[in-house]
């Protein structure tokens, strides 16, 4: 009778220990390796930086002194710019203008794309009308698009943000469709709609569960490109508007004075690079965590 319950409660225990939200779970066991952990200290230190911002430097980014363009030295770390502002604290505040624009974008960008993905399974036609047009836009590089809309609607954030949710639209929207068309086919899909269950409950419940891994991997590898293409907008001068630095419109004013400060370029190209890493690490640690499903 012992020889025979033993497994049982063995099994019983198992099923208790059991997590409750298993996907959740998955993806905190994977960002508590290497990777994970270094992203998430390097990502975390980013972000504390650029929300101190305001009470490590009181005096804000547009703060002048007395020198212009003074190399490093106890008071300035980077040295001062050409009107005499430190750069150590605009390339902070720099920071946290890329951190505020990449934190909205990248989610709403993942939010509509991943919606007009999905329409194919409430219209045929609707999806693959905005499967086209989708296409339209993934012709089209993401500095042109960039300055396309900066043509339109003028330089600034809100130029930046339309940008980087523009580009990643093609992105999200084909990974959503490639899922649903892998999921409406499974037994448990075919067996929902035969029930009666509503396509709109099946599509939320079910189809959209089984293809949020690959978006979320990619939500974090596109959070890179975003990165880059408000550095390479600001560069071209198509940017955030003086004087609220980020850390292109830095590395733009920077590339002027490149030899006789060279911390100009270095420390903004320092922080964008340490940023890039940080989301970098992280895509491959919740890479990691889908592929264990």
């Amino acid at each position: 009778m012992s020889a025979t319950s033993a497994p049982a409660r063995r099994a019983t225990k198992d099923v208790r220990r059991a997590p409750r939200f298993p996907t959740l779970h998955r993806y905190l066991m994977v960002l508590k390796s290497g990777r994970g952990i270094t992203a998430l200290v390097l990502l975390g230190t980013l972000v504390a930086l650029a929300l101190l911002a305001p009470a490590l430097f009181p005096g804000g980014y547009d703060e002048q002194s007395s020198g212009a363009l003074a190399g490093p030295s106890a008071a300035h770390w980077l040295g001062t710019d050409e009107f005499g502002r430190d750069i150590l604290v605009r390339t902070i505040y720099g920071l946290r203008t890329d951190l505020t624009l990449i934190i909205t974008a990248v989610p709403v960008s993942l939010a509509i794309g991943t919606l007009l993905g999905l329409t194919g399974y409430l219209n045929g036609r609707l999806g693959l009308f905005v499967q086209r047009a989708l296409d339209i836009v993934l012709g089209i590089p993401g500095l042109l698009l960039g300055i396309m809309i900066v043509l339109v609607i003028g330089a600034g954030w809100f130029a930046l943000f339309s940008a980087i949710v523009i580009a990643g639209l093609p992105q999200f929207g084909r990974l959503a469709r490639a899922g649903l068309l892998t999921q409406q086919d499974r037994e448990y899909a075919v067996a929902s709609r035969t029930l009666g269950v509503p396509r709109r409950t099946v599509m939320v419940r079910h189809i959209l569960p089984n293809v949020v891994d690959p978006l979320l991997v990619t939500a974090a590898i596109y959070t890179v490109a975003a990165i880059f293409i408000e550095a390479s907008l600001s560069i071209v001068g198509l940017g955030i508007n003086p004087p609220q630095p980020s850390l292109g419109a830095l590395l733009n004013t920077g590339a002027r004075y490149v030899q006789t400060l060279p911390t100009y370029v270095i420390g903004p190209g320092v922080v964008l690079l340490l940023l890039a890493l940080a989301f970098t690490l992280l895509s491959d640690a919740l890479n990691k965590a889908a592929n264990r499903r």
